[in-house]
């Protein structure tokens, strides 16, 4: 047998050895190839979910954030009116309105229709630069006799006289249309606000004068 011939039937061994070799390489090339696409494919399937829950958790948190400002806000808002409400009762500004000067007549109790009753009266000052309206204010004495004022402007710097008898109203006297004596020789005139509030009190009789305001 010749060289050449030996040579030829040499290679030939080794290119059939590599045919089988390559042939038993592909299907296991092929399976690491599917598996790579299925991984990938449950990769992107599982970033999906993970996209979607963040999208999710996204919402609810912003929904529950936006339930806990709106609470907050409306705490906010009832705390402010009670503070408010609050600070109105306990901090009151100090009032303009005060009681002036009294006059009461000495024997008049029997006297039910004479015009003296006129000549008794409290006067109701405003030592303030602004105009106060007193309708809902009452002027009270010790026995429970209370007189409640209309809707009468007041003036700033401006008095007002209430006369226990009857009359006209005007600008600067205001008359009870009582027909018997308010104020006695000893007595209390107590002015209050429209809440109630005790604004002043005028004090006259066996002890003297005694004024307090508020």
């Amino acid at each position: 047998m010749s060289a050449s011939l030996t040579t030829r039937r040499a290679l030939a061994a080794v290119l059939a050895a590599g045919a089988l070799i390559g042939a038993a390489a592909m299907p296991a090339a092929a399976d690491g190839h599917g598996h790579g696409r299925d991984n990938g494919r449950n990769h992107g399937r599982d970033h999906v979910r993970d996209h979607d829950h963040g999208r999710d958790n996204g919402r609810d948190n912003g929904r529950d954030n936006g339930r806990d400002q709106g609470r907050g806000r409306d705490h906010g808002r009832d705390h402010g009116r009670d503070n408010g409400r609050d600070n109105g009762r306990d901090h009151r500004a100090p009032s303009s309105i005060a009681i002036g000067e009294v006059q009461n007549e000495d024997g008049m109790r029997g006297d039910r229709f004479g015009r003296a009753l006129n000549r008794e009266w409290v006067e109701v000052k405003n030592t303030g630069r602004h105009a106060v309206n007193l309708r809902g204010y009452t002027l009270t004495d010790e026995q429970g006799n209370r007189y409640r004022f209309p809707d009468f402007r007041l003036d700033g710097r401006s008095s007002v006289k209430v006369h226990t008898g009857q009359g006209r109203n005007t600008r600067h006297d205001l008359y009870q249309d009582r027909r018997r004596q308010v104020w006695d020789d000893s007595d209390t005139a107590t002015l209050r606000d429209d809440r109630g509030n005790i604004i002043d009190t005028e004090s006259w009789g066996r002890r003297g004068h005694h004024h307090r305001n508020g």
